[in-house]
């Protein structure tokens, strides 16, 4: 349990959920409630055909246990520890069978209708996590929702600075129904759905995913050493799970550095010391508007980046001589500090409780300064003014009032990752939501996240394959990956720019291009410009299904997804671009000609709109006398692009960036 009141990034469970939890960790108490099984393998499970498929739990040390299921007999014995693991034969789809695991000691633990056929694993941020519920047409999707063929679980928001055995016996495997439906994953459901109608097996999916996190937090430790740039992070998690003071004041010391070397910092005006409130620069802050983009201030309309709050509260010397609580309700990340001692930090909109330690306050002016980084909307300071106060130990509240902000220059970059963070840190979510899977047996995995990465998106070609490869280390060398591009989000551009966005796009599609058991499902043209979860899963659902079929189940007359490119020639005065996996030839929706072509140079900053030409499998841009040397072509390459390239079979091409060579080369 946590012993302040300081909010922790981990998920903490009922009083039910602790205790299934502790059973977990004493091998005799597990025996004697007969809940031999780990928590995945429960009432309504799927467990993949035709391969060996490992099933494990907790006994009492060293107990024998017979296994049984559909007709076979398996044993196992439990370790010194009360683990224990046997392998289950390899079956074909079908079912609905019961699996019996019994002790010598005469636990027994039995559960059923299990089936056998293909299981998903379905990771990734909001976009894979968002509901059914929140998609098109859902009166029709929730009425007609009845096969007991498909199987659901998700896994809860977990995130831990150490690998966790087993999911919360609160997570449920659940048969698909109208009332299961809505709050599952659209996409996960919707691609397990279109799938079976070709491959008419039982499907399960588990959903492992997390709202607004990065890719970090989703690899193991072991992944994010390989890549590299890591190391200090991971060392200072270790640390956390050690000794979390000392981890915190060693995280304290290091945003402060951070902070102290950005331009014109410095230890006087450093807005956590007493000093800097004489500093010019700082305004009232509105908080009665609650977010800073709803203050009315123009620069903050739509301002994604830092504040800095500050207030201060006068205390007399019994009170200051007490220990107290921060009371504060804000949205992203912030850090905190009272009179220059940190007390905390937070993820989401949620209401922080943060324990202040007799000996911080003092008697007289006492400065209160936080730093919120928002990335998205709705960010900063907010809620009723009741929700901000310094509830000192003898019960006194006292309101926290005249509240001035200061906005950091974006110049000034992003600030470092709190490791331990559950959404941004490192390794959180792998602990929490992917090492508790064990080795369960997976058909394939599909990854939808990106977004929270594009603000910096330099390495995530490296990430992206470092997850790839993490995956298959914990589930199988030859677990199929299958990556959904980023849609489309945000103001569509009337010139050629930069775009984190589409720069993370194009490692999503350098990836999949790279490994014959990786696929890529194109989603830009189904994306929405005012709302970063478009709600069109069902054809999401639909264009990864078709490339499960061409990558995993070996359909090579079906091309996976659309359009490829697969070179750009310059002869003269136009560049010939030649796309593979064309159904019929190119077309383009509402126009003769192709929007959205690009012609640039080797540096950035020397992009410019092309006007295109089609035919058959290719198209021609086309050079003007005036243009720079052409080194590279890129398409639909912005946050929000307009992409009008399709074929015959309603496929889109998608963002794409290749290196433009000279005909005189081939």
């Amino acid at each position: 349990m946590v012993t302040d009141a300081r909010p922790t990034p981990f998920h903490y469970r009922t009083l039910a959920g602790v205790a299934a939890l502790l059973c977990l960790g004493t091998g005799a108490a597990c025996a004697a409630d007969a809940t031999l099984l780990n928590p995945l393998f429960q009432d309504h499970a799927v467990l993949q055909r035709d391969r060996a498929d490992p099933v494990w739990g907790r006994a009492k040390p060293g107990a024998a246990l017979t296994i049984r299921f559909a007709g076979h007999t398996v044993h196992g014995r439990a370790d010194a520890d009360g683990r224990w693991q046997a392998t289950l034969p390899a079956l074909p789809a079908g079912g609905p069978y019961t699996l019996t695991v019994s002790s010598a000691d005469g636990a027994t633990q039995t559960i059923g209708d299990v089936l056998v056929g293909d299981v998903w694993l379905c990771s990734g941020q909001s976009n894979m996590a968002l509901q059914v519920r929140r998609t098109l047409d859902l009166d029709s999707e929730t009425r007609n929702a009845s096969n007991d063929r498909l199987r659901m679980l998700t896994v809860d928001d977990t995130a831990s600075a150490t690998p966790q055995a087993a999911i919360p016996r609160t997570d449920h495997w659940l048969p698909t129904t109208p009332a299961n439906v809505p709050g599952f994953s659209a996409t996960c459901y919707y691609y397990a759905r279109e799938l079976q109608k070709t491959v008419p097996v039982p499907m399960g999916m588990v959903v492992a995913a997390w709202g607004g996190s990065r890719i970090e937090p989703w690899m193991s430790a072991q992944a994010l050493r390989k890549v590299g740039g890591y190391d200090q992070g991971l060392d200072l998690l270790a640390l956390y799970a050690k000794n979390r003071p000392r981890a915190e004041q060693q995280w304290d010391r290091q945003w402060k550095a951070w902070w102290l070397s950005r331009p014109g910092a410095t230890a006087a005006n450093a807005p956590w010391n007493a000093s800097s409130l004489g500093e010019p620069g700082w305004r009232r802050a509105p908080l009665q508007h609650g977010a800073w983009q709803h203050w009315g201030v123009p620069s903050l309309d739509k301002f994604t980046g830092m504040l800095w709050y500050r207030t201060t509260v006068t205390l007399d010397k019994a009170q200051a001589a007490q220990g107290a609580v921060l009371d504060l309700l804000a949205n992203e990340i912030d850090q905190t500090w009272v009179n220059g001692h940190w007390v905390g930090t937070a993820y989401g909109s949620v209401q922080r409780h943060y324990a202040v330690p007799a000996g911080v306050l003092h008697e007289g002016v006492n400065l209160i300064a936080l730093n919120v980084l928002g990335t998205y909307r709705d960010d900063g300071l907010q809620g009723p003014a009741s929700s901000r106060a310094l509830k000192l130990a003898d019960g006194t509240s006292i309101p926290l009032r005249g509240w001035q902000y200061k906005v950091v220059p974006a110049a000034y970059g992003a600030p470092p990752g709190l490791p331990w963070q559950s959404t941004s840190g490192l390794t959180t979510l792998y602990n929490g939501m992917i090492a508790p899977l064990g080795h369960y047996g997976f058909r394939g995995a599909l990854w939808y996240q990106g977004a929270s990465n594009t603000g910096d998106p330099d390495n995530y070609r490296a990430l992206l394959e470092g997850l790839r490869d993490d995956f298959r280390a914990r589930f199988g060398t030859d677990l199929p990956f299958l990556i959904v591009q980023l849609s489309s989000y945000g103001p569509s551009p009337t010139q050629p720019g930069e775009s984190g966005w589409a720069d993370v796009r194009e490692s999503q599609r350098r990836v999949a291009a790279e490994d014959p058991r990786s696929g890529l499902a194109v989603a830009v043209d189904i994306g929405e410009r005012y709302d970063i979860h478009p709600a069109n899963k069902q054809e999401l659902g639909r264009r990864l299904a078709r490339v499960a079929r061409h990558v995993i189940y070996g359909d090579t007359a079906l091309p996976p997804s659309g359009p490829v490119p697969l070179s750009a020639r310059r002869a003269g005065d136009a560049v010939t671009l030649r796309f593979g996996d064309v159904t019929g030839k190119l077309v383009a929706y509402s126009t003769d000609h192709p929007a959205g072509f690009e012609l640039c140079g080797a540096r950035p900053g020397t992009c410019r709109y092309a006007v295109a030409d089609m035919h058959g499998d290719q198209v021609t841009l086309h050079v003007p006398a005036t243009a720079d040397a052409v080194a590279r072509v890129r398409y639909c390459w912005a946050d929000s692009p307009i992409c009008t390239l399709y074929d015959q079979a309603g496929l889109p091409a998608g963002p794409f960036e290749i290196p433009v060579t000279s005909a005189s080369t081939h």
